[in-house]
């Protein structure tokens, strides 16, 4: 014991090698981590897969053991992460060009696919991410080429995302990545002529619909107004046959009523004043109806 205390050197060494051969045989997995451990370059098993519902404390994070310099780990993110859409250009179905800046959300859930599909390499979220970006373009630009530009503007606008999401979907699955989200923060057309030209194409489009819908009131009214006009003809047949006399009285009545603004109508046109002979038709039902 006394000889060894005489080399600290090979003492100083020796602890050295310890701590070495111990830090790489303990490995702490975080929470908020998956690991893929890799034999020889292959791999063999996962640690902390990300797994629905799972447990926050009892998700198998922790201390680990592995071979020394032979087991080797690639780590990837459990959270949520990013791929952005940075304002690209794409054709609507009606030939619009939109500028769009979109974004969708993902989480890898398979690490061993994730890893196998991007080579096992220690960059492997950034060469997902990287792969990804492609696929959410071709996503939108399938997607809007066949959505008109209004549709943008309209309720239907969750549903496009909704479809675009879709379509991510099956093509990302190869990377072992669930597609949480896709969001189109805008699509906007470029300035100048051909905003001017769209935004005129909408109002006359507006201005057609609004045409319509005034010519259809009017149609309807006209016929509203017709079967009123019949229905009160029809009724005022009925009382003339059931009574002459007193439709007659009646209806001399109305007319005294509108001429002399007894009503509360406008006032005849013309003069202010009636002469009538004392024997003038129009006044016969002041003298007992001719009788």
């Amino acid at each position: 014991m006394n000889g060894l205390w005489r080399h600290p050197i090979a003492l100083g060494l020796a602890a050295l090698v310890l701590v070495i051969l111990f830090s790489a045989t303990i490995t702490i997995v975080p929470e908020t981590q998956q690991a893929v451990i890799l034999r020889f370059e292959q791999p063999v098993r996962t640690v902390n897969a990300w797994k629905p519902n799972e447990q926050f404390g009892r998700t198998g994070a922790g201390p680990i053991l592995r071979i020394p310099f032979i087991d080797r780990l690639v780590w990837l993110n459990k959270r949520v992460l990013d791929v952005d859409y940075d304002n690209q250009q794409v054709l609507s179905s009606d030939q619009l060009r939109l500028e769009v800046d979109a974004y969708a959300r993902f989480r890898i859930i398979d690490p061993l696919k994730a890893v196998n599909a991007t080579g096992s390499t220690s960059q492997t979220e950034a060469a997902i991410t990287e792969a990804l970006r492609p696929l959410l373009g071709s996503s939108i630009r399938n997607e809007l080429g066949n959505q008109p530009f209004a549709t943008l503007l309209s309720p239907e606008r969750d549903q496009v995302m909704d479809n675009i999401q879709t379509r991510m979907q099956r093509l990302a699955s190869q990377y072992g990545v669930q597609i949480v989200d896709v969001r189109i923060k805008h699509a906007d057309l470029p300035d100048g002529s051909p905003l001017d030209r769209a935004l005129a194409r909408m109002a006359t489009a507006r201005q057609q619909q609004a045409t319509t819908i005034r010519a259809q009131g009017q149609k309807e009214a006209q016929i509203i107004r017709g079967e009123a006009d019949a229905a009160a003809a029809r009724i005022y047949a009925q009382s003339f046959t059931k009574d002459a006399d007193f439709y007659d009285f009646y209806r001399a009545m109305q007319s005294y009523r509108h001429t002399f603004g007894a009503d509360g109508g406008p006032a005849p046109s013309g003069s202010t004043s009636i002469i009538l002979s004392p024997g003038n038709s129009y006044l016969r039902e002041f003298e007992g109806r001719g009788r």
